[in-house]
């Protein structure tokens, strides 16, 4: 059957009403992850004005926050303030496997982590992020130099993120480890790894491309500002 959504095409959405249902908040049909958690939010598939309303009220006035969907309109009051192609792409023959290397990351990582993420900027990594799931990570010489992790979790699927490599330690091939590690993890439960990167991110695409991920669907990152505060 044609024109039915797919669950990855709202996955913040699918993920807050299934294994993330405890991390949300929510107005409304409107979801986000806790602030400390993930900047992630999901509306449904064709939000209506009193979405658009609900999630005013969620996060406030002159508020940025990210855009939950591809190709939405703007109501009247809200601005665009960013806009980033994006790509999703799905585990299609992933050579998974666990990594006797690997170490689980916790709260006690956290600062470790924080700083890698400063450094290498994969995306969004809060001081709540690691509770979303599984994180692994490699230290050579007791020091965090790459790790990956599990973010949005829709029911049957797990996005693999925050892949980084401290600079020092690029071309060694770690961070594929710790996508395959990730990726184990996640079809030993029975879920199938995704992921998403920016478009520009072309080198990422190639490594995705040979490791056996199959770009999904383009997307979109984009963020908004919510309209001030009557009377201003």
């Amino acid at each position: 059957m044609t024109g039915v959504p797919h669950i990855l095409d709202n996955p913040a959405y699918a993920a807050l009403h299934g294994p993330h249902a405890r991390f949300a908040e929510r107005v409304g049909r409107v979801v986000r992850y806790q602030l400390d958690v993930s900047p992630w939010l999901g509306m449904p598939e064709e939000p209506g004005p009193q979405d658009w309303a609900d999630l005013a009220a969620l996060v406030g006035p002159d508020t940025e926050v990210p855009l939950p969907a591809t190709g939405v309109t703007l109501p009247e009051g809200w601005t665009l303030v960013d806009r980033l192609a994006g790509v999703q792409f799905v585990d299609a023959g992933l050579v998974a496997a666990h990594d006797a290397e690997a170490v689980r990351l916790g709260p006690a990582d956290v600062p470790e982590m924080l700083d890698l993420v400063a450094r290498t900027r994969p995306g969004p990594f809060l001081p709540r992020t690691v509770e979303l799931g599984t994180y692994l990570g490699i230290r050579r010489g007791g020091a965090l130099v790459a790790m990956a992790g599990e973010r949005l979790r829709p029911p049957g699927w797990t996005e693999i993120s925050a892949v980084c490599t401290d600079p020092g330690h690029q071309g060694q091939g770690l961070a594929a480890r710790l996508v395959r590690a990730v990726a184990a993890g996640v079809r030993d439960r029975g879920e199938v790894p995704f992921l998403h990167t920016s478009a520009r991110n072309t080198h990422a695409i190639r490594v995705y491309e040979h490791m056996g991920f199959r770009l999904r669907r383009t997307t979109e990152f984009g963020a908004a500002r919510t309209p001030p505060a009557a009377g201003r």
